[in-house]
């Protein structure tokens, strides 16, 4: 049986073979294989979708960021200048406190008996001061007539300039024994706030002791914030400082964002050879107390806020021929403009050639895009193709071609 079924199958695909070859020399295509085929040639056929935004003319400022440290303008150091039991602490510890203000006081006593003790001598002396200008009052006329002899009355005369001396010894040493009393009241030299205070009431502090302070306090209002900036910007900070004075934020640490405003104060005279950076310094209000002595903040040092041209960053894009944006024109379609990047401030990027105002630029879907050919402009919220290609320009800071700084890993934002 199966025998038979091959010998009367065979005479029909023997009659079968010759159309089939008939067909592929006559160069016909099977559907399934035509449909592919012609999938394959109509990738990239419509328009690229794309989101776009246009050249602005805007502020973009000009500004070096670095990592500040806030100092106090002003640190004392209190030490007693007395020796004696200390009688009692005026103020609590991380208080303010203002120039002038009693901070401790030492048992005045002994001081006390010594400020009398010369006051009795200074009147002591005064009436001996007296009574020899009396005898050289009334031995001047008795001379005069040659009652006396000239030796007894510069004798006497000599004696009244010796109390004359003495009184002034006396007054000298009344005067140390009142400031000695006066120092027994130890008050602030400076408006600050104090730190911990390293004596309590009965403890014997010494004058001028070289050990531990007794307490230290630091003006924290107006404060300072020190930074460093590469030696390279250093031409550009003493420019634009000589155009009028230059502005600081610093961002403090912790959820708060705001920054503190402050000015430039400070530019050193020499370079760091060590680490090739110059140091400055800003000054700040501080109202609020938000800088903190010893802390470390983010510092932002605006050198101008000129008007340029900018767009978005992720706009540019890099070839081998340098950095480039894609235009859209009226028609819709895409062109290829290189341009020449002056700065990144940020998000935006500052055009000094290449683009004009208006402009409109691709800043997403760069990828899909051809130079020639149409271009669909979406919306922001609708997707392009999935294409990252924009953020090929954050390799796109390129050689800085107008003089200014460029972005440097210590700047942030820098110029």
């Amino acid at each position: 049986m199966i025998m038979r079924f091959l010998l009367l199958t065979r005479p029909a695909l023997w009659a079968a073979l010759p159309a089939a070859l008939l067909l592929g020399a006559c160069g016909e295509t099977p559907p399934a294989a035509a449909g592919a085929k012609g999938g394959k040639s109509g990738k990239g056929g419509g328009a690229a979708p794309v989101l776009v935004t246009k050249a602005e003319r805007k502020i973009v400022t000009l500004s070096l960021e670095a990592i500040g440290a806030v100092e106090p303008i002003r640190t004392t150091t209190i030490r007693s200048q007395v020796t004696g039991t200390l009688k009692r602490r005026a103020i609590r510890e991380g208080q303010d406190v203002a120039a002038g203000d009693l901070l401790l006081e030492v048992d005045s006593r002994p001081f006390q008996n010594a400020v009398q003790t010369a006051e009795a001598d200074l009147k002591k002396a005064q009436v001996q001061l007296e009574t020899a200008r009396a005898q050289v009052a009334r031995y001047r006329g008795l001379s005069n007539d040659q009652m006396v002899s000239k030796e007894q009355f510069e004798k006497i005369t000599d004696t009244a300039r010796a109390l004359e001396a003495e009184v002034a010894a006396v007054e000298s040493r009344l005067a140390n024994a009142r400031l000695q009393l006066e120092f027994c009241s130890i008050r602030s030299p400076l408006s600050g706030r104090t730190g911990n205070i390293s004596v309590h009431e009965g403890d014997i502090v010494r004058a001028n002791d070289s050990g531990a302070p007794l307490l230290t306090i630091h003006q924290v209002s107006p404060i300072y914030v020190t930074f460093g900036v590469p030696q390279q910007y250093l031409a550009a900070v003493t420019r634009y400082r000589s155009s009028g004075t230059l502005r600081v934020s610093v961002v403090p640490p912790g959820t708060d964002e705001k920054p503190e405003i402050g000015e430039l104060t400070f530019l050193d005279n020499t370079v760091d050879s060590a680490t090739g950076t110059i140091r400055l310094k800003g000054t700040f209000p501080n109202q609020e107390s938000r800088l903190w002595p010893g802390q470390f903040a983010t510092v932002n040092l605006t050198l101008a806020s000129p008007e340029v041209t900018a767009v978005p960053a992720n706009a540019l894009q890099v070839s081998q021929a340098g950095q480039y944006v894609y235009v859209v024109k009226p028609d819709s379609t895409a062109e290829l403009r290189p341009v020449t990047v002056e700065r990144l401030s940020g998000p935006d990027a500052v055009i000094g050639k290449g683009l004009a105002p208006g402009e409109v630029v691709v800043t997403e879907g760069q990828l899909r895009v051809i130079p020639g050919r149409a271009v669909e402009i979406k919306t922001a919220g609708a997707a392009v193709g999935g294409d990252k290609s924009g953020k090929g320009a954050k390799s796109g800071k390129g050689p800085d071609k107008s003089g200014e700084p460029a972005a440097a890993k210590t700047g942030g934002k820098a110029p």
